[in-house]
């Protein structure tokens, strides 16, 4: 299997401080983006103790399979997938045990979108509104669902783009690490085929560009990733940059 990868984070036009993080793992095919929440510093602990412990446990696992996992196997999981599922939930209660343990980092956390290669597949895990887009033929596809009270609203009422632009609670995340003690992780599998980009993305990115302005510098720059990523910031920017902008590239090459 082979991957070409590209990643970056901004602090946007607008903040003064960068709680987003992200994790390029190329030795494990593990890509993750992080977005704190919780206020100044604190978001920023919660997306750093979100990558660092995914690294941590892939890496642990690897080196030895009698590692003791910290989760009980899902069996109707296969292994790839428990094993992205526990690095996550282990992330979650990492952040939700430091809130808990030192009053400055109360109410903290984070989404997490991550995404590992495993046997010409990728598997993506998530809790949040940070996003996995594939990039195929022309074509862009959301691979995850924001776990968003504005998402939540849609699947009762349909809204007009107006409408969701004024939507008063579009920023309210329902589901995130951190935010209680135990965590449901969405997974999801992507069947590639040779040149499909997969982008793991902050809302900085998402709310700022349409799906069809990233499709466009997707495909523009498909053949220089780093390119791809600082275009993609760029434009995030240029719209506003309200929020912190994180962006990750995958390029499946084929076997």
């Amino acid at each position: 299997m082979r991957l070409q990868y590209a990643g970056a984070t901004h602090v946007g036009m607008k903040r003064d401080h960068n709680e987003d993080n992200l994790l390029l793992l190329p030795e494990q095919n593990l890509f993750v983006v992080a977005d704190g929440m919780g206020g100044h510093s604190s978001g920023e602990v919660a997306s750093k103790i979100a990558v660092d412990t995914l690294r941590t446990f892939f890496e642990d696992t690897s080196k030895d399979d009698d590692v003791t996992w910290p989760f009980k196997l899902d069996k109707s999981l296969g292994y790839d997938e428990n094993r992205l599922t526990a690095g996550v939930k282990l992330a979650n209660r990492n952040i939700y045990e430091a809130a808990q343990a030192d009053a400055r980092y109360k109410g903290m956390g984070t989404t997490c979108v991550g995404m590992v290669w495993v046997d010409d597949k990728a598997v993506v895990g998530h809790a949040g509104d940070s996003r996995c887009y594939r990039v195929r033929a022309g074509q862009i596809t959301q691979i995850t669902e924001d776990h968003s009270l504005l998402n939540d609203y849609r699947k009762i009422q349909a809204l007009t783009p107006e409408e969701e632009a004024a939507f008063q609670y579009k920023n309210i995340i329902v589901r995130a690490l951190g935010m209680k003690e135990a965590l449901v992780v969405d997974i999801n599998h992507v069947a590639p085929e040779p040149n499909d980009i997969l982008l793991l993305c902050s809302d900085g990115l998402s709310g700022e560009v349409t799906d069809p302005g990233i499709l466009a510098l997707v495909e523009k720059h498909r053949d220089n990733l780093e390119a791809g990523v600082q275009a993609l910031i760029k434009e995030a920017c240029e719209n506003g940059g309200k929020d912190n902008v994180t962006v990750i590239l995958v390029k499946y090459l084929g076997k």
